[in-house]
């Protein structure tokens, strides 16, 4: 995957992508002190949008919060215009979005008060996080033997850079084993979520997800939430144990890098008839329409990158 671009905001400036570097010793590097968003831009007939940009903005700065910052330099509009210049000035129409909020020049006595924060953007072009074939067919996963965080040990509701060592863990094992995806169970034993995506399944049209103490509370999956609803789906937040998993009819994860993708098979068991099912379908259609701008009800989550479109 390319992650070249033009030009990447550092600090309120542009800065050409082969000088967008920081120094070996910034603490962030070092501890993972640091907060990220995943966001995407797509085109749509009116130009290039990036899919519920406010929503990511507000998660960033929270996640900074969460993670200890006590004030910050910027505020959520600032951001949001900075990542619409970042698209902008590269002249992608369908990318990937990268800020990030990390510990810079101080913080070595493991204080965040001893450092201050800087933010960069980047932007590259991205196709589909887990393959286009992955659509139809779906993917294979497993339950990791590594369990996810316990949001007392590190905070689930902030994308903090530090917590991803975890997610690392966890998805090279189930590559290593022939997966493509591993999922996590909570400190209790119960389904958390995958390594970068949360989970449904669906079973006698009904739809369950995990509570969200455990796990963090996607975007993507606020956007499911309310498809699904409107499509005339009953969603249930509740425990769900791992051989719920097995009886499910479709199992389905979503988020901003995979988008909506269904498990065909979970630790060699067939889901339901071993393909993307016929809910996780009709999802998946109103998602990739939504997200180009081509569905009326869902256009306010299409934040257009050109002034006026």
């Amino acid at each position: 995957m390319g992650m070249e671009s033009k030009f990447i905001w550092m600090n309120g400036e542009l800065v050409p992508f082969e000088k967008a570097t920081i120094h070996f010793l910034t603490p962030a590097l070092h501890y993972g002190a640091a907060v990220f968003e995943g966001i995407r831009a797509y085109n749509t007939d009116k130009g290039p949008a990036v899919f519920r940009l406010a929503d990511h903005a507000e998660r960033l700065l929270d996640s900074a919060r969460v993670f200890g910052f006590r004030t910050l330099p910027w505020t959520t509009a600032q951001v949001i215009e900075a990542i619409k210049q970042t698209v902008k000035v590269n002249g992608f129409k369908d990318c990937y979005i990268r800020p990030v909020i990390y510990l810079d020049d101080g913080g070595w006595n493991l204080n965040v008060d001893g450092g201050k924060p800087s933010l960069a953007i980047a932007v590259w072009e991205w196709s589909n996080y887990l393959g286009e074939e992955a659509l139809e067919k779906g993917i294979r996963a497993n339950i990791s033997s590594f369990t996810r965080h316990h949001p007392n040990v590190l905070m689930t509701k902030a994308k903090i850079a530090g917590n991803y060592a975890n997610s690392f863990l966890a998805k090279t094992e189930s590559v290593r084993l022939g997966f493509e995806e591993a999922i996590m169970l909570d400190p209790q034993g119960y389904v958390a979520e995958c390594t970068g995506e949360n989970l449904f399944i669906v079973r006698h049209g009904k739809i369950a997800t995990p509570v969200t103490a455990p796990v963090l509370e996607g975007v993507t999956r606020h956007s499911i939430h309310t498809i699904a609803k409107d499509l005339g789906y009953r969603i249930l937040e509740q425990p769900i144990s791992r051989d719920q998993l097995d009886l499910a009819d479709e199992v389905f994860v979503c988020g901003t890098a995979a988008e909506v993708i269904g498990l065909s098979e979970i630790d060699f068991r067939t889901i339901g008839e071993g393909k993307t099912g016929v809910v996780t379908r009709q999802i998946q259609k109103v998602y990739h329409d939504a997200i180009r701008g081509r569905v009326h009800q869902y256009q306010l989550w299409c934040d257009y990158v050109e002034d006026g479109a």
